[in-house]
């Protein structure tokens, strides 16, 4: 395997990323383990609630009992203080709920405007509500209002019941999705987040859920940045203080005792998206001080770089036997990366390949690796692609490629 720098690497570090030393290859996170199961649960006795969150700048202090902040354009994590540790979600457990309703809609089995009933159980629903009328049936448009904005959890149980079948069949639903998404530290057993034992869900699946509604139904993400909604002649505001102030777009608040205070939160700044989730805070005031004050910190400190964009020739390599003797790699995808500011010159790209290669090369075929590593930057693998066909010579030319290399070397 050879491992190189191109001279368009050294032209683009030159300007963005002034080289230091150049480390092993990144290291994937660790994946979470999978759900430990059902039985009776008991979450962990609280961290001190001071204790800081890591970052790649280092610790920095938070109330919160649990934190995960991450880019949404990257993935990359910023943020983390016992990110894959089961906790109660609270009403964050909607996102799920809201995801499958998003999903019916968006291949057409379910529509705004249809009707949907509201059975004495919904209606009963006791913690937040949006007071749906019992016996009657509510547009899927203003329920999903009532669920964001209101956060309703009778309005959650008139969409689980209505796309499930009943609640627990609902949540069936959501435990699979949940599986299918990789959300590997999260199982439910209802659709509203109201207290149960064996619920939970980590800060970094909820995180992930969050980004996963955001990218995949952009269309109905509006609904999150409501401020306010009319119900039964009832107004109620959105719970989510950012929301409120205007310093994000959504998604989610929630509490219970066992959970504490907590909300996962995106906000978009100068074509930037972050996400943010806190949980385990002692106050609706400290929620909110908390979440305003992490959010600025992420944005102040972290920017997107974009090193590449797909087609970009990062390097050449040699062909043996080829009807070309090299062929241009090209980035896989663009090549954006989440760095601090101003470590920027502690970030180093490293390209790995084997060469020569042996011909035919297929144009798109994976060839090599780029990698990017450096201190206080998130590790990132890129494949690298051959640009184009490289045939292989005939008898005669591989004849004389072979006497050439005996006779001069090369």
């Amino acid at each position: 395997m050879l491992t190189r720098r191109s001279g368009l690497l050294a032209s683009v570090l030159t300007t963005l990323l002034p080289t230091g030393a150049m480390p092993a290859f990144a290291q994937r996170h660790p994946s979470a383990g999978a759900h430990s199961g059902a039985g009776s649960r008991k979450f962990k006795e609280p961290a001190p609630t001071g204790s800081p969150a890591d970052t790649p700048l280092g610790p920095v202090d938070t109330t919160a009992r649990w934190a995960y902040g991450m880019d949404f354009t990257t993935g990359a994590t910023l943020l983390e203080k016992q990110a894959d540790e089961e906790m109660p979600p609270s009403s964050m457990t909607k996102l799920m709920t809201v995801y499958l309703v998003y999903e019916r809609l968006k291949q057409g089995r379910l529509k705004l405007d249809d009707e949907l009933p509201v059975t004495e159980k919904a209606w009963r629903m006791q913690g937040s509500k949006m007071f749906v009328p019992i016996g009657g049936s509510v547009k899927v448009e203003d329920l999903i209002r009532g669920v964001i904005v209101q956060s309703g959890n009778d309005a959650a149980i008139v969409l689980a019941e209505a796309l499930g079948g009943s609640e627990e069949g609902f949540v069936d639903l959501m435990n699979k999705k949940a599986a299918e998404l990789g959300l590997t530290h999260s199982y439910f057993k209802n659709c509203t987040g109201w207290p149960d034992p064996d619920q939970h869900m980590s800060a970094r699946d909820i995180a992930v859920l969050a980004g996963r509604i955001i990218h995949d139904f952009p269309e109905y993400y509006h609904y999150d940045a409501e401020k306010s909604f009319r119900y039964n002649g009832i107004d109620q505001g959105n719970r989510n203080p950012m929301v409120q102030r205007g310093t994000a777009d959504g998604l989610k608040t929630g509490h219970t005792e066992a959970g504490g205070y907590g909300l996962v939160v995106s906000s978009r700044r100068n074509d930037r998206r972050v996400i943010l989730v806190l949980n385990g805070m002692n106050s609706m005031h400290e929620r909110a001080e908390e979440s305003e004050r992490l959010m600025d910190w992420l944005f102040f400190n972290f920017e997107d770089v974009t090193l590449f964009t797909a087609g970009d020739v990062v390097d050449s390599v040699p062909v043996w036997l080829g009807t070309e003797r090299t062929v241009p790699l090209v980035a896989g995808r663009d090549l954006i990366v989440t760095m601090p500011r101003n470590w920027r010159q502690k970030a180093s790209i490293k390209v790995s390949y084997d060469a020569p290669l042996r011909a035919p090369v297929t144009k798109g075929a994976t060839v090599g690796k780029l990698t990017v590593t450096g201190e206080g930057v998130p590790q990132m693998d890129v494949p690298l692609l051959a640009a184009e066909d490289v045939g292989r010579l005939g008898l005669p030319g591989r004849a004389m490629a072979v006497l050439s290399k005996y006779v001069t070397g090369t």
